[in-house]
């Protein structure tokens, strides 16, 4: 079985601050594991007594959209940093005309 090395920065890009707490969506974990959410939710559940009391914990449908909010700010700064690197990176295009 080829190891696959996840980059820190990915790993810590996935890690959310809710009720003072640093935790991980489970769809970021299975997506880490190579997993479905499904599948990842149903191990744990299976073998729960496996892991620490505190180990799993429900969102309310706030800290849901929280967690989206901060994946959608992910993605929006995600995308200025590439217009920024296009804009920093800019190849002037010749111009294609009769006039010179």
């Amino acid at each position: 079985m080829d190891k696959i090395i996840v980059p820190n920065e990915v790993i810590m890009s996935k890690i959310l601050l809710i009720r003072d707490h640093k935790v991980m969506i489970d769809r970021d974990l299975a997506e880490l594991y190579g997993v479905t959410t499904k599948r990842l939710n149903e191990q744990v559940k299976r073998n729960i007594n496996r892991f620490p009391e505190n180990f799993m914990f429900q969102l309310t449908k706030i800290e849901k959209k929280l967690a989206n909010q901060n994946k959608n700010i992910e993605l929006v700064f995600s995308y200025l940093d590439e217009l920024i690197e296009k804009q920093d990176n800019k190849i002037e295009r010749e111009k294609i005309g009769y006039k010179k």
